[in-house]
């Protein structure tokens, strides 16, 4: 089968050691923040996937950048490897996704209205809330004028505040953390400033937090291993969230951060509420093939849907610490074994069949 790969490559000169500072309340030149990069993959990241596709397809390589659509036109592959993040804007994840949905071309991964939803962390609450899915109080503020009003009607302290349309923790720093209204106020500008985006305003919930992979479509979809992330391994000074310095900055493959256990130790009760939970978010946004979603518990010990990202990280090597391919490890997995069964999931909804899905490692059933 041909298999396009199509990808968002991190510039050479970016270093997420070094991207970023919580201290930065305007955008450099250029208009683009330091850490924007956070989410597109290394040449390594890129490698491993094509690897794991061609143990059984031919794959081409297609940058996702104003030459995809057409390469896509005039290539037409069998199906698209989708891992690409787009560039610019609250829609950028659509980009790819829409282009193949024009052009009549299978693609792995979420639809372009699912992909944009979710990249709307107040939308995608709204539409968690109509649904009965438990997610934080919150509110959003779309410019510097709507601050006043926000700050004087908000009364859940502590809380965060985020970039509306960001994930892999951009804008979440230790800052992010306020106390007060005074506080509230100051990171409020701060985010709309720097990000120039909207800004959302989450009470923070203090219990455990995990992160939950979700693999299939409608009945058929269920969760990978569930994996805790351990606050307390984290550095003295930081605060008990999964900030951008805790991910891109503190934990490194030289000196990772012991914080994380999959499977997380759970009785059985709160496993089936966070399964459950889990997977109620997963069909009320219409995610397909998989998708990995953050979980905090709040003061009674109830799981709350923190984000929903239908478009996860697959870091290859287990050092990064890439939630994703540990929870599919955790499940019997490995990281082409991840990949691979994401396309055969995928091949299933289009009804494509082809010679090679039947040797391909099954999934466990214990899993799947």
């Amino acid at each position: 089968m041909r298999v396009a790969l199509c990808y968002n490559k991190k510039p050479e000169s970016s270093s997420q050691s070094e991207e970023g500072s919580e201290d930065d309340s305007d955008p450099p030149p250029g208009g683009v923040f330091p850490e924007a990069y956070a989410e597109m993959d290394d040449d390594h990241t890129v490698e491993a996937i094509k690897n794991a596709l061609s143990r059984f397809h031919e794959v081409q390589l297609v940058e996702a950048d104003e030459k995809a659509y057409l390469k896509f036109l005039h290539n037409r592959p069998d199906i698209v490897f989708n891992i690409a993040e787009g560039f610019n804007g609250p829609y950028r994840e659509a980009f790819i996704p829409s282009i193949l949905e024009f052009l009549q071309i299978p693609y792995t991964g979420s639809d372009p209205l699912t992909l944009s939803i979710c990249l709307d962390k107040a939308l995608t609450k709204q539409l968690l809330t109509y649904h009965g899915v438990p997610t934080p109080e919150f509110t959003s503020v779309a410019s510097i004028q709507g601050i006043q009003g926000a700050v004087s009607s908000w009364t859940h302290y502590p809380c965060i505040v985020k970039p509306v349309h960001e994930g892999s923790s951009i804008g979440v720093w230790r800052s992010s953390i306020v106390e007060d209204p005074e506080q509230l106020s100051t990171q409020l500008r701060s985010v709309i400033i720097k990000y120039k985006q909207p800004a959302l305003v989450e009470r923070l919930l203090l219990g455990r937090e995990f992160t939950v992979g979700v693999l299939g479509n409608g009945a058929k979809a269920e969760i990978l291993p569930v994996v805790e992330i351990c606050f307390n391994n984290l550095p003295k000074d930081a605060k008990p969230i999964y900030s951008y310095e805790a991910k891109w900055i503190w934990d490194t493959p030289k000196n990772p951060l012991n914080l994380f256990k999959c499977p997380a130790p759970m009785d059985e009760g709160l496993y089936e509420n966070v399964r459950s939970v889990a997977l109620k978010a997963y069909r009320a946004l219409r995610c397909r093939d998989w998708a990995r979603i953050d979980i905090r518990l709040d003061e009674e010990d109830h799981p709350n849907i923190l984000e929903v990202n239908p478009l996860p990280g697959v870091l290859p090597n287990p050092e990064d610490n890439s939630c994703m391919p540990k929870a599919a490890r955790a499940a019997g997995l490995e990281y082409e074994d991840l990949i691979l069964t994401v396309l055969r999931i995928a091949c299933e909804r289009y009804g494509i069949k082809t010679e090679t899905l039947e040797d391909e490692k099954p999934f466990l059933k214990k899993w799947f």
